[in-house]
């Protein structure tokens, strides 16, 4: 979840909002690729979790970073995240989850460089304290109970919240991971397709991407346990949002959307006030029961989109958010798939072509279904392996055709490759951790910790 933000400017008009979105759109040439992706900490002696405090805990974590040239955000006296000016930020999710959430970047290459970069300053700071990072899509072993709560204002008030709307929202906070990348669009009718696309495609690259298998020490019936958690977390602000399919959607249409879902704070001098089901056009109109009399502002509204959690989701940018957390070729697969497709515009009009027929039931049935079954989900007399077959090679045509090289002969196809060793094997990631607890690791999952850590 981002850092947040606290624009000054007054918001008094549904147009405002409408603007906001349509400032996003951009050039081509000025498309950037910014990839997140979460990963827990772990202490490599016991591999419990790592608590806030301590001479070894998550906040050492966070100031040993600053070696590398990261500023630290406070809230209050904790340090809650860091940011510089050409890197992006690292956010502190509930349960102690490190998210980079990484800088605009305009090639596969670079993104995957800042990566290994990230990657490398947190091995080496975490070594320092015994602490190892894993990414995977749900914690493989441990109790809610025992996750440290992070000392942020928005997580006490979500967490209050989430036992009123859900049975898993829980579990999201604390215990899943996930990667997304986030994409630009042209105008508004690009905004739209690519969205249209995302959004029917997400089932898939949850599929793609299943890495959550365990829970509590043993497997929970599921490929993707992280998929599975969002189908009962806030109904009202997740799902696949299928009104993005009917004729006339646009930015305005996802503005009345957005003003619907319930509000969950608002941010002001450095704290939170909590207006957990309080409606942001109550807000617009100066009548917001937690702030009487004010209207919001441009901060205002960016906070309240990131409380938003589709499938895929419309700030100034798209965001692809499906996949489960992973280790760094996957990651770094993540964003190639998705600019294979939205990217080049050949390959956008073919994946639309691949899903412009799939009804609203179709939709909605993937994505019920692929966190049980992956790969294998069942789709119009075949399975969605069939439909990846397709959607990859769309992407690599993609990446082709945006000639990117790496300087040492290639192009950025060459970050695709683990996603298309995953479609040749014809199964979910989560199978291949399911073989290594039925074979080798003897029906324990605490191997994972030493051979799929960072």
């Amino acid at each position: 979840m981002s850092i947040l933000v606290a624009g000054p400017e007054p918001i008094t008009d549904h147009r405002d909002l409408v603007a906001a979105l349509e400032r996003g759109s951009k050039p081509r040439d000025q498309w950037r690729i910014g990839t997140e992706h979460e990963k827990f900490p772990f202490c490599v002696n016991d591999l419990t979790p790592i608590p806030y405090g301590g001479d070894h805990g998550i906040r050492a974590m966070l100031e040993g970073l600053t070696r590398f040239g990261w500023r630290p955000v406070y809230e209050g006296e904790n340090v809650i995240g860091l940011e510089n000016d050409t890197s992006g930020n690292i956010s502190l999710e509930p349960g102690g989850q490190f998210e980079l959430s990484g800088a605009p970047l305009e090639t596969l290459h670079q993104t995957c460089a800042e990566l290994h970069d990230h990657l490398a300053q947190v091995k080496e700071v975490g070594g320092e304290h015994g602490i190892g990072f894993l990414g995977l899509g749900f914690t493989p072993n441990w109790r809610r109970d025992e996750i440290p709560v992070m000392p942020k204002g928005r997580y006490k008030i979500m967490t209050e919240y989430m036992k009123k709307v859900g049975t898993m929202g829980l579990d999201m906070m604390y215990r899943s991971f996930t990667v997304q990348v986030n994409l630009d669009f042209a105008s508004e009718a690009d905004m739209v397709k690519k969205l249209r696309v995302g959004i029917a495609l997400q089932p898939l690259a949850t599929a793609l991407f299943a890495n959550s298998p365990f829970t509590e020490g043993k497997p929970n019936g599921y490929l993707s346990y992280r998929s599975h958690v969002w189908t009962d977390t806030d109904n009202e602000r997740a799902g696949m949002v299928p009104f993005v399919f009917e004729d006339g959607f646009g930015f305005e249409r996802w503005v009345d959307y957005a003003l619907d879902v319930p509000m969950y704070f608002v941010y002001r001098d450095g704290k939170y006030i909590d207006a957990t089901g309080q409606s942001f056009r109550d807000f617009l109109e100066g009548r917001l029961p937690a702030l009487p009399g004010e209207v919001p502002t441009r901060g205002d509204w960016n906070n309240h989109l990131t409380t938003i959690f589709p499938e895929a989701r419309i700030k100034n940018y798209m965001e692809m958010r499906g996949a489960d957390g992973g280790p760094w070729a996957r990651i770094c697969a993540l964003p190639a798939f998705w600019v294979g497709l939205l990217y080049d515009q050949s390959s956008l009009d073919a994946a639309w072509d691949l899903v412009k027929d799939w009804t609203a039931e179709e939709r909605q049935d993937l994505r019920d279904k692929v966190a049980k079954y992956g790969l294998q989900t069942p789709f119009r007399g075949g399975t969605l392996l069939d439909v990846a077959r397709k959607a990859v090679a769309i992407s690599r045509a993609g990446l082709e055709a945006r000639g990117n090289g790496d300087g040492m002969g290639a192009d950025e196809t060459i970050h695709l490759r683990a996603v298309e060793e995953i479609v040749e094997k014809g199964q979910s990631p989560a199978q291949d951790l399911l073989d290594l607890y039925h074979g080798r690791w003897g029906g324990k999952v605490e191997p994972v910790y030493k051979e799929f850590a960072f």
